[in-house]
């Protein structure tokens, strides 16, 4: 879509308030080294707003592409800064690929396994 690829990262007290007690599962600079080491990942940051709107404004990248559970609207409402005249981006999702789904999963196969060992 780009020359380049920006990533930001939630801050950690915003993973907290989105998700809820118990994450981020990694901290803000753990996951920005994650993203950052793909190579088509050119930058990486993290910010604390609760929309990266500040950030696109000083940016002003051609693209901004976001997961597609979100809205358009709500992305041109929120995100957007007056007078940016990139484009928005819904990225296609992956059934059953979700930060949520995978760390629900290892809790549940941890309590699992606890209760197995119990048994025994």
């Amino acid at each position: 879509m780009g020359d380049r690829l920006v990533v930001g990262v939630n801050a950690d007290a915003r993973v907290r308030e989105l998700k809820g007690e118990g994450r981020p599962v990694l901290p803000a600079r753990q996951r920005a080294e994650l993203v950052g080491a793909l190579a088509c990942t050119d930058w990486v940051f993290a910010f604390a707003e609760s929309t990266p709107r500040r950030s696109i404004d000083a940016i002003r990248p051609d693209v901004y592409a976001k997961g597609g559970d979100w809205p358009l609207a709500t992305l041109r409402a929120l995100d957007a800064p007056p007078g940016w005249d990139g484009s928005i981006r819904r990225l296609r999702q992956v059934p059953g690929v979700r930060s949520t789904t995978i760390v629900e999963a290892v809790r549940a196969r941890r309590s699992l396994a606890r209760a197995e060992g119990a048994k025994r």
